[in-house]
């Protein structure tokens, strides 16, 4: 019962994803500066994430996002050893995997021919309390405080590098400064109506 219950729960949620309403946790953040139109600087809390860091042959996109949700849908193991609720899912069995709330925004890193792909986890858990996962592939990463400078657009599935070009352009007419190559935060499925997407091209930023 505690896995339909969990599926069916991700069913209704992804029913809603299509008209853009999101009820997955955010990470939150604080607004340190608004240098351009539809362009924020962010301070972040440290955060706990799930990764995988793959190379870019044989689909790594598709494959880096099917272990990062096989592990919170349950290829995990349970470090309590008992039954717990974690976040919207239901109740699990002591024997069986942790099933794990899905997060948003999904955050995607392309460099030297790689992929790397984060899962922010729900702020419940702890580097402690974390499920392990069951595929050596994902890692469970702390992501440490940050100022992050974002730039929010309509994903139409090819334009994303023209909007991490377009973020840093802007950026050099403010008082930030890049620290790292940009990368991707996705909030939306990809069923969800194009116009209703919210994503964004990031990159790291200090103060100049």
């Amino acid at each position: 019962m505690s896995t339909i219950w969990y599926y069916t729960v991700l069913i209704f949620e992804s029913a809603l994803g299509v008209f853009g309403l999101r009820l997955y946790e955010q990470p939150a953040y604080a607004v340190l500066d608004t240098p351009a139109d539809n362009i924020e600087i962010r301070r972040y809390a440290p955060r706990l994430a799930a990764e995988v860091a793959l190379d870019r042959e044989g689909g790594a996109d598709g494959r880096a996002f099917t272990l990062l949700f096989n592990y919170i849908a349950g290829a995990n193991r349970n470090t309590s050893g008992q039954s717990e609720r974690v976040a919207m899912t239901a109740p699990v069995d002591v024997a069986r995997p942790e099933k794990i709330a899905m997060t948003a925004p999904v955050q995607t890193d392309r460099r030297d021919g790689a992929i790397r792909m984060r899962f922010f986890l729900p702020t419940q858990l702890t580097a402690d309390t974390a499920p392990v996962p069951a595929d050596d592939r994902v890692r469970i990463v702390k992501v440490p405080e940050e100022t992050v400078a974002t730039l929010r657009f309509t994903w139409t599935g090819r334009d994303l590098a023209e909007r991490q070009q377009q973020l840093i352009a802007a950026l050099e007419n403010s008082r930030w400064q890049p620290t790292a190559a940009p990368y991707g935060l996705f909030y939306d499925a990809p069923f969800t109506i194009p116009f209703l997407r919210r994503n964004e091209a990031a990159v790291t930023v200090t103060p100049r």
